[in-house]
């Protein structure tokens, strides 16, 4: 008999040799059906491994996060076979699971296209109710390179030579079927039964664009059939509101292809971006933020100074000087501007915190396939601030900061909140003790502001650590949005000191916070999140004024000039259209209120009033209108 530890601290014994699925149906019959894999101190395993020395193990079920992503790799698996089946010819690349579902790459004979997706499903549908069982196969390399050169899987082939010689590897079969494979995997294709095949694209191989076009075919796997249909209704939701048509729509913004992940704003969409800077810099001015500009093209060395060349170059444009010969960046990032105006006079420590503000153009390189109209852009305005302090302000600035990004999104509308801890990534700057004291002020500052954080491991800005706020947008998606982070590296690396009470020099730690993050971003996801109809006070039109006849045309004249000089964004609409048809078209616009106004209107110098999404309406002397209108449209705080 061996022990076996579990999570919540209780201990069994069981006979040495069980396997995970013995275990599992020993507790009771519903963990056995919901089991996916176990995990034995802490390695992630098959449900059939056998355990022959005590040990802390875990049983993943089908609804954790855990459990999910193997389901998804399964599901990968499946769409691998079912696609071996119906096109012997292609050949197999990789399948891993992703976010809210998977892919597998294959080397196509003839191109698919979304109507070959049904068929391929109803295949992967019958291989579940084959209920194939998954099981391991340990091979040495060169046999595996041997197997797989002899089934013609030259993709595969690839994949094992870049494994050192001498090591084992891993596949599954379920089946005639073999796939490599670290696993785990569920017990059987039969586990396996709500998943949807939902769209098709190319992928290069190893993605290098130098190498060959492959077919890539998207699916989604999930625990139930329930957490699918709820899963594809999101889906369809989001088409809906996809800020890219709605903002076609609403003639907000547009891209081309000789400006590539660069928007043109329209002047409705150019409206909002102002409304949400005016609203920021009125928010920054109450945290004491000052606001500062630096040049958008800054040499070279300056880069190489704060380490963004080594570590962030690949992402930066550049442009050469042609007499000077000298090379220049165009700013990815605010903060070596932000230091040098800082550095421009000499600050004592009463001078701190110091807080310089910055709406910060920045130019980004990134690759024309991860472009995605406002969410993914190469050009874009940051709001950024940067925060010069000492070490014994870091706690409360810190929890200033918090507590201004937590009312922000939540006057957006945002109350479902997640934060994330990212700490030190491989690719960084400064010592592992400079790190340390980071990590472990931000630390202590997120616990005094009673945020509850979940590690984000190696997610950390290239020089210090950061909080990232994530927004659950109104059909559950989650957007990480704003960050503060910590940094004591750059203020040492471009000097950015203050003399301290002793009269010595100290550096300064500096805070970089961002609340919108990107402003282009956050347009796109209010967007997505109101599917348009922003609020009154942000939405570009705020009024349109649409007559039944002409022979009101003077006094909704009269009304425009009135509500125009009360700074309210208001059209006028005097064509000879039907009213219906008016209502209609500024409706499909997402305007929030129309005013129609007819004859008895002009007579009793009323208005109308007519609410987007209501079928009825308000009639209203026109001064009530105006009294009542313009507190409606004033922005939060």
């Amino acid at each position: 008999m061996i022990d076996i530890s579990f999570p919540d601290g209780s201990k069994r014994q069981f006979k040495q040799g069980s396997s995970g699925l013995d275990i599992a149906a020993s507790i009771s019959k519903s963990l056995e059906k919901k089991a996916i894999a176990i995990k034995v101190n802490g390695a992630q395993l098959d449900l059939t491994h056998k355990i022959e020395n005590p040990a802390n193990i875990e049983i993943i079920t089908a609804d954790s996060e855990e459990g999910l992503e193997i389901i998804r790799h399964d599901a990968a698996h499946i769409l691998a076979q079912a696609v071996k089946e119906l096109y012997p010819d292609w050949q197999l690349t990789i399948g891993p699971a992703i976010e809210n579902g998977f892919y597998y790459d294959f080397f196509a004979s003839a191109p698919i296209t979304e109507q070959d997706l049904p068929k391929i499903e109803a295949r992967m549908k019958e291989i579940t109710e084959r209920n194939l069982e998954f099981k391991r196969i340990v091979m040495s390399r060169d046999e595996a390179i041997a197997y797989f050169k002899k089934i013609g899987e030259n993709y595969k082939v690839q994949l094992i030579e870049s494994i050192p010689e001498g090591e084992e590897v891993s596949l599954y079969s379920q089946g005639d079927f073999i796939d490599l494979c670290r696993g785990p995997h569920a017990v059987s294709t039969g586990r396996i039964r709500a998943f949807k095949l939902l769209r098709v694209s190319g992928a290069y191989w190893r993605g290098d664009s130098n190498n060959e076009m492959l077919q890539r075919i998207y699916g989604t796997a999930w625990g139930t059939q329930q957490e699918l249909d709820t899963y594809l209704t999101q889906l369809e939701e989001a088409e809906k509101r996809d800020h890219r048509r709605v903002g076609r729509e609403m003639g907000l913004f547009h891209f081309q292809d000789e400006a590539p992940g660069a928007v043109f704003g329209h002047p409705k969409g150019w409206q909002i971006f102002q409304t949400l800077v005016v609203d920021m810099k009125r928010r920054q001015k109450f945290a004491n933020n000052q606001e500062s500009n630096a040049p958008e093209v800054m040499d070279k060395c300056l880069w190489e100074q704060s380490g963004h060349w080594e570590k962030f170059g690949q992402n930066m444009f550049t442009a050469e000087s042609g007499d000077e010969k000298k090379i220049y960046a165009i700013k990815p990032m605010s903060c070596p501007g932000g230091v040098q105006v800082y550095k421009s006079e000499l600050r004592s420590y009463r001078d701190l915190p110091l807080r310089l503000s910055e709406f910060g153009k920045v130019h980004r390189y990134e690759p024309s396939g991860a472009l995605h109209g406002l969410m993914r852009v190469r050009a874009f305005t940051q709001d950024d601030a940067h925060i010069f302090c000492t070490p014994e302000q870091l706690m409360d600035e810190c929890k200033k900061i918090c507590e201004q990004i937590l009312l922000v999104y939540r006057d957006f509308g945002f109350d479902d909140i997640h934060i994330k801890f990212s700490d030190r990534p491989e690719k960084r700057i400064g010592s592992d003790e400079v790190w340390d004291k980071a990590e472990a002020a931000l630390q202590s500052a997120a616990e005094s502001a009673g945020l509850k954080c979940t590690l984000n491991v190696g997610e950390g800005a290239f020089y210090g650590p950061k909080l990232e706020f994530a927004l659950r947008d109104a059909i559950g998606r989650d957007w990480q949005i704003g960050t503060l982070q910590v940094d004591l590296n750059l203020p040492e690396r471009l000097g950015a000191y203050y003399i301290g009470e002793d009269g010595q020099k100290h550096h300064a730690v500096m805070l970089h916070q961002a609340i919108f993050g990107s402003l282009e971003r956050f347009i796109g996801i209010l967007i997505e999140h109101y599917a348009g109809k922003l609020p009154l006070w942000l939405a570009p039109t705020q009024v349109v004024i649409a007559t039944i006849t002409n022979e009101v045309d003077e006094y909704a004249r009269l009304v425009y000039d009135q509500l125009r000089l009360r700074d309210i964004r208001v059209e006028l609409d005097l064509s000879n259209e039907k009213i219906n048809y008016k209502i209609r078209k500024h409706s499909l616009l997402k305007v929030p209120t129309i005013l129609v106004l007819g004859r008895e209107e002009a007579s009793k110098q009323h208005v109308a009033v007519r609410r987007f999404g209501e079928t009825t309406q308000e009639n209203l002397e026109i001064s009530e209108f105006i009294s009542k209108f313009t507190n409606e449209i004033k922005p939060p705080l």
